[in-house]
């Protein structure tokens, strides 16, 4: 009886084996993007240094703006993008045409009370983008960075002439005209380049390092790109 006890319970340990040690492809599939907390100047020395390279480019590349995360709403990206950083939300009309509303533009602080002075910034623009890294991208990939919307720090409503000022200059060329926000900047465009997995050039990264010395109190917050 002992005997036949141990053979039983060697074959339910062996039948269960599998089970413990195995993992579905389904869960690793669902498994949610790695997320980092970093010190600004510990998330400077995250980013690859590399040579920039803008063989290439054109700014249709980049499909924008596509149907948003919300195909079914009739809002692109760009009006997804006002909606959900209206200070004082504005009446959505027919084919999500937007009337009235409020937006802050944290670059120079100014109120924005009509849509068509608000520019959306990608933080890390499309060209800077195509140098560090997303020329090898394909053309999906490319279109989920220029519509990004799971990332609080990728996509930022702000004034357009600032933003046509900004163009696609990084932080050793231009930075927002408020002092004050330098730190949340910085932060913001280092997040947005690890998140997505771009290099930056050495002129780039001596800037960044620079501010890192005068913002020691500032986190970088990011999440892989799926």
């Amino acid at each position: 009886m002992i005997k036949n006890l141990a053979r039983r319970s060697a074959a339910l340990l062996l039948a269960l084996t599998p089970l413990a040690v195995s993992t579905p492809a389904s869960a690793a599939q669902a498994a949610p993007p790695a997320a980092a907390v970093l010190p600004l100047a510990d998330a400077v020395d995250q980013l690859p240094i590399e040579v920039e390279d803008r063989t290439g480019y054109t700014r249709d590349s980049f499909k924008h703006w596509n149907k948003g995360l919300n195909a079914t709403d009739g809002c692109h990206t760009r009006n997804e993008v006002l909606l959900s950083e209206a200070i004082e939300a504005p009446l959505v009309g027919e084919r999500c045409k937007l009337t009235g509303g409020r937006w802050f533009s944290y670059y120079d602080g100014r109120t924005l009370t009509d849509a068509t002075d608000v520019d959306i910034d990608h933080v890390v623009p499309l060209a800077e983008s195509w140098d560090s890294g997303a020329s090898a991208w394909t053309s999906t990939r490319r279109e989920a960075y220029a519509n990004d919307q799971d990332a609080s720090t990728s996509l930022i409503a702000v004034t357009d002439r600032v933003n046509q000022a900004k163009a696609d200059r990084d932080p050793a060329e231009w930075m927002p005209p408020l002092p004050d926000v330098h730190c949340r900047y910085v932060g913001e465009w280092i997040a947005t380049k690890l998140r997505w997995g771009l290099a930056a050039d050495q002129a780039e990264v001596d800037a960044l390092k620079v501010y890192a010395e005068a913002c020691e109190s500032t986190v970088v917050h990011y999440t892989i790109a799926p």
